[in-house]
């Protein structure tokens, strides 16, 4: 693990650890049963045209970039993803590194209730307990994030699980082939490659173009990170990726529907 990861990681379990408390899978059925059922992630990334999918984030800031958007609403950002016809949203709720909170993330899902299209949502964070779990179900999210490289297998198997029975799905993140096979062991259905190696903050698309042709059969393949133009794009849709995260590029961008609909051309 990086020396960065390495740190956010440690912050984080400080962060939660007032919050832990035994979370069982029947809580978790229970809380899933009792919620409206939010939109499917892994359904909004197979677009029915068989064009590149986009997720589009809601990011203010982040260690490598430092300020994006600093004091940017989410609310306002994803009603402009929404008009852009993003595919899904990547909602960070980190707030000590990017800037974001679980208010970010049940703000945005309750507009998208009353207001159609319902996107899906990810809930962008450093997850390591299943307590992370119920409160992203509990906000409204459709999905999670699993750091392969951040957790032990035991850890990915508890979150996994946590995930599945709470009804959302999980985007395992990855960075190496031996980071695949973790991934794969533990069922992962959609498989992301993050281009920037958080040890070094290099961004690298030729990541994408290795590894995704080494995903098993079958699953979703998400190219993350340093994907700004069309030309970025239909790199990564060459090696296989069928949805692009796009974070930084969209916020700044004047224009959210054209840009998203440049990425798609590829």
């Amino acid at each position: 693990m990086s020396d960065k990861l390495t740190e956010i990681m440690a912050w984080k379990r400080r962060e939660i650890a007032p919050l832990l408390r035994p979370v069982t899978e029947a809580e978790l059925a229970r809380l899933d049963a009792s919620l409206p059922r939010p939109p499917s992630f892994a359904a909004g990334l197979r677009r029915s045209d068989g064009r590149l999918a986009v997720i589009a984030e809601i990011k203010r800031r982040s260690p490598s970039a430092g300020d994006i958007k600093a004091g940017a609403s989410s609310l306002e950002q994803a009603r402009r993803y929404q008009a852009a016809g993003a595919d899904a949203l990547s909602i960070l709720t980190d707030e000590k590194y990017f800037g974001g909170t679980l208010d970010d993330l049940r703000g945005v899902t309750a507009h998208f209730r009353s207001n159609a299209p319902a996107i899906p949502c990810l809930r962008k964070d450093f997850m390591v307990h299943p307590i992370q779990v119920l409160q992203a179900r509990e906000a409204g999210a459709g999905a999670i994030l699993i750091i392969v490289r951040a957790l032990t297998d035991e850890e990915i198997a508890v979150l996994a699980t946590a995930a599945t029975v709470a009804g959302l799905d999980a985007l395992f993140e990855i960075h190496n082939e031996a980071e695949i096979e973790r991934a794969a062991r533990h069922g992962a259905k959609i498989i992301g490659v993050n281009n920037r190696d958080l040890a070094i903050f290099k961004t690298d698309l030729a990541l994408s173009e290795r590894l995704i042709p080494k995903f098993p059969p079958g699953v979703i393949a998400v190219s993350e990170s340093g994907i700004a133009t069309a030309a970025d794009a239909a790199r990564v849709r060459a090696a296989g990726a069928q949805a692009v995260l796009v974070g930084e590029a969209l916020m700044r961008s004047a224009d959210p529907s054209a840009l998203v609909a440049e990425l798609r051309s590829a």
